[in-house]
């Protein structure tokens, strides 16, 4: 025990600093597995290509897609479209979002507008924003800015669903009280119903950021010249499965750091409000 003590950090009792360091020894472990699981993966993916066990030209390879990199990088496409989809998507995303937490606020707000709102949000959040293609591109043009409208187009009515009913599951005891206090409306907002729902602005960000990647890649299929979309549709129209795995691949790692940043921010951000 006084060896525990001694071993302790400084400040911690030697049980939760014993607890601490089982918890990140499991996080090594569960990070372990995951790359373990990947490579074996991979590894696996490429000895039954090479066996003949699966179609290469039809599944393509491990070894087959890296040297699909090696020249996309090599001629400067691999930069010049991973840059445009992530423009894109970064655009469509910070508009999906400003624009969504404003319409639930004027919605929060408003009690009359909300009802009369909400069967047209509804079907609109159910409708295939995909089947919107053709007019989007005849309105707003055949270009990025179809692609950007695209992705707004899917995320936007899901932030706003998403805040308007976070805002409605705001403490009504608290509100209650502020409002016998005399608080405005105003006050009551920006004092109990937004801090209240930090929690879900991140979650409904989280969820934001992959449906704007979604929603640039449906773009891009429809009407593209350069980005990670446009990889995939010109590769499988003359038949290089190996560049459409390797950009489907490059756009797994796109969703993932974009998830992470993500992530970080709310880190960031619940750290210095607690």
């Amino acid at each position: 025990m006084d060896r525990k003590k001694r071993e302790a950090p400084k400040g911690l009792s030697p049980e939760r600093a014993a607890y601490l360091r089982r918890k990140k020894t499991r996080r090594r472990w569960v990070l372990c597995c995951q790359w373990g699981i990947l490579l074996l993966l991979v590894a696996l993916w490429e000895i039954l290509a090479r066996l003949g066990v699966i179609d290469s030209f039809i599944l393509s390879q491990p070894s087959r897609i890296w040297r699909t990199w090696i020249t996309l990088f090599l001629e400067g496409e691999l930069w010049l479209h991973l840059w445009v989809t992530v423009y894109e998507t970064l655009v469509g995303f910070l508009l999906g979002v400003l624009l969504g937490v404003g319409l639930a606020i004027l919605l929060w707000w408003s009690d009359f507008v909300s009802k009369v709102s909400e069967p047209y949000l509804v079907v609109l959040n159910s409708l295939p924003k995909i089947a919107l293609g053709p007019v989007i591109i005849i309105v707003v043009g055949a270009g990025t800015e179809a692609i950007i409208f695209m992705a707004l187009a899917i995320s936007l009515i899901v932030t706003v669903l998403e805040m308007l009913g976070g805002f409605r599951r705001t403490d009504r005891d608290a509100i209650r009280m502020a409002a016998t206090f005399g608080a405005t409306k105003s006050q009551i907002f920006r004092k109990i119903v937004l801090p209240s729902n930090i929690g879900t602005l991140f979650g409904s960000l989280k969820i934001n950021i992959g449906l704007s990647l979604v929603g640039v890649i449906a773009g891009e299929f429809l009407v593209s010249k350069a980005g990670l979309g446009y990889l995939i549709v010109y590769g499988g129209q003359v038949f290089k499965l190996d560049l459409v795995m390797a950009s489907v691949i490059i756009l797994s790692a796109v969703a993932a750091l974009m998830y992470q940043g993500v992530v970080l921010l709310q880190r960031l951000v619940m750290k210095h409000k607690y």
